[in-house]
């Protein structure tokens, strides 16, 4: 077996560490599952005969009237308060993510980005929303790259509290106050902060420090705080609860939802919070400023999508690269039967690895914000572009990293030219990490909304803008965008680089089949991808499809570049049979924490329309349901 890594950046293998280190925890809750096993006993969600034989050692959580699977308990809690309230997905959805500000700081922000993808119930329509903010118009793109990591520099405009304001808006029913309510509370008066998210924290601290306004919040006395000790963000809740006040004096005054609405959005694009922001940042020599704030807006879209074994399969567009990854990788491997291979030989799995890789290769090739740049996204959906791409997998050899293939030919259009192949780096041209926070929820009228929201890489920027208590997203950074002069996705002011974000619904002719996100940066795409297989294919019941062990692709330099190296790292709970024989295949394994790739968060329905709930206990997520 060979199971020797590329060599790796420090960055890099610090993030690992970190990850595997905040869930070595977790894994000692499987332990009175294998105590089970081993007494002869079958647990509670044990598989029956017939069944695939993954067992989950979470239950499900039921979900008659409605419910929400977030990545903080609270978070969830927030979501169906709104929810019993009379509230609607929407609403849950923005209550969750205020509180997802509060709690998980260093992956979720009222000035992060993200994608929320939107099941209508009664029309029976799926539609995206992109809350993703684009560069700020003074930036330098020759600059140093390493300015984008973090500091000042790497700000790119705030996306996220728009997308909240358009949800709401669209779909929702309850006013901004009562929606902020719970993130208000947790933020003003304090909550056990998860020993995660203190030891990320404990980590960051060195970077932290260097911004006087982020450590005053992350390091209280100039320490950072103990796990479970009560912690406060009281700048956040006083921004958060002027954006409700906002709200609530338009209502006073006599407008109608829409327009009280309309007054917090202003209030934080061109009012006190964005004038806050544009004066922060020049101040300490950034380049974002009132006009970015006020030229920013949320965008409806349509859903990129797929039909993978009778089920239409709707994930976000452009400008996440996920929702195409995820899409190809489906077509690429509906051309094999795989319900007979064996649960535990290691042929599935290299075919979910190849598949990968051709799918990853061809979106990055092309994928860039469609107002700079048109990607052929018809061709790269194509069945028969897939066909084509398929003939490069070996079904028993791991394949280099291939170059992309030409989608133009299947886009419908031959007026596309082919992006130049140009990959001479200015410094580094290792991708950067992301941080992510991702929830699913699904009403009482049956709508149905997954939201994946992040800072970028951890803590964003790192800095906190001004007096408002909010981190700053780091959306520039290598990774979201290319290293190489000349390729579609190189960072250009105004110009949104890419997201890895891709929430996801699955209909099953026209009815609620599924919904589901994750966070992770470079491995969402290969996470809801395995994720989806163990539902559709080998008929996991969704816990069991969400603590099934997974694998995650990790290119050296990055996966823009083709022949970059390849390393599998795989969960420590994949047996010692499929290790060894990817090994033999040709594939470069690296050994992860038993529970350290991903962290789907999820609600399926049966053919009865009975709706399941499931949280990946990989982090702190949770379902609730009523």
């Amino acid at each position: 077996m060979s199971s020797t890594p590329p060599e790796t950046s420090p960055a890099r293998m610090d993030r690992r560490a970190m990850i595997s280190a905040s869930l070595a925890g977790v894994a000692m809750s499987a332990l009175p599952l294998r105590a089970l096993a081993q007494s002869g006993a079958r647990a509670p969600d044990a598989p029956r005969s017939g069944e695939a034989s993954v067992a989950a050692h979470r239950i499900e959580v039921p979900m008659p009237h409605g419910g929400v699977a977030a990545g903080h308990p609270l978070a969830s809690m927030a979501g169906v308060r709104m929810l019993m309230q009379g509230g609607s997905a929407a609403d849950a959805a923005v209550a969750a993510m205020a509180v997802m500000n509060v709690v998980e700081p260093w992956a979720s922000s009222a000035a992060g980005n993200g994608f929320a993808t939107c099941f209508d119930r009664k029309s029976g329509e799926v539609s995206s929303l992109a809350f993703t903010g684009g560069a700020p118009r003074l930036l330098d793109p020759d600059g140093d790259p390493k300015e984008l990591d973090h500091g000042p520099k790497a700000v790119a405009v705030p996306g996220a509290f728009g997308g909240w304001i358009e949800l709401a808006r669209r779909f929702g029913k309850l006013p901004l106050a009562t929606l902020l309510e719970p993130a208000i509370g947790y933020a003003r008066d304090g909550h056990p902060l998860d020993p995660s998210i203190a030891m990320f924290i404990r980590r960051a601290q060195a970077t932290l420090k260097l911004y006087p306004t982020s450590a005053a919040i992350f390091l209280p006395d100039g320490q950072p705080p103990a796990p479970r000790a009560t912690f406060r963000n009281e700048p956040l809740a006083r921004t958060l609860q002027a954006l409700a006040d906002a709200d609530t004096k338009a209502r006073k005054g006599g407008a109608d939802h829409g327009k009280a609405l309309q007054a917090a959005y202003d209030y934080f694009y061109s009012g006190p919070i964005a004038q806050e922001f544009a004066r922060f940042s020049q101040q300490t020599g950034g380049w974002l400023r009132l006009d970015d704030m006020a030229a920013y807006r949320p965008q409806w879209d349509k859903p990129v999508s797929t039909n993978y074994r009778g089920l239409d399969v709707y994930s976000s567009p452009l400008t996440s690269r996920t929702g195409l990854e995820l899409c190809e990788q489906l077509n690429l491997l509906e051309g094999w039967d795989i319900s007979a291979l064996p649960a535990d030989g290691p042929e599935l799995t290299h075919l979910l690895i190849e598949t990968i890789k051709v799918a990853k290769a061809d979106v990055y090739k092309y994928a860039a914000d469609p107002k700079f740049s048109e990607t052929p996204v018809h061709g790269l959906l194509s069945k028969q572009f897939a066909a084509e791409r398929r003939r490069l997998i070996d079904i028993k050899r791991a394949i280099a990293y291939p170059e992309g293939g030409d989608a133009i030919r299947y886009n419908g259009r031959t007026s596309l030219a082919q992006p130049p192949q140009i990959f001479a780096a200015n410094g580094d041209d290792h991708t950067r990490g992301g941080d992510t926070t991702s929830l699913s929820i699904v009403d009482q009228d049956g709508n149905a909304i997954a939201v994946t929201t992040t800072v970028g890489g951890g803590f964003g920027t790192f800095m906190v803008m001004g007096d408002t208590g909010l981190l700053c997203n780091n959306g520039l950074r290598l990774g979201s965008s290319a290293p190489y002069a000349g390729h579609p996705n190189k960072i250009a002011p105004g110009k949104r680089a890419l997201l890895g974000n891709g929430p996801t619904i699955v209909l099953d002719k026209g009815r609620f089949k599924m919904v589901f996100g994750s966070p992770g940066g470079e491995t969402i795409g290969q996470t809801q991808y395995q994720f989806l297989v163990n539902v559709v294919d080998r008929g996991m019941p969704i816990q069991a499809a969400i603590e099934a062990p997974r694998f995650a692709l990790d290119p050296d330099p990055n996966f823009y570049k083709p022949g970059a190296a390849m390393s599998v790292q795989m969960e420590g709970r994949y047996s010692e049979n499929i290790v060894a024989s990817l090994g033999a295949m040709g594939h470069r394994i690296e050994k992860v924490g038993p529970y350290a790739i991903g962290s789907i968060q999820g609600i399926l329905a049966d053919p009865s329309g009975a709706r399941m709930g499931g949280s990946d206990p990989r982090r702190m997520g949770y379902g609730v349901g009523y």
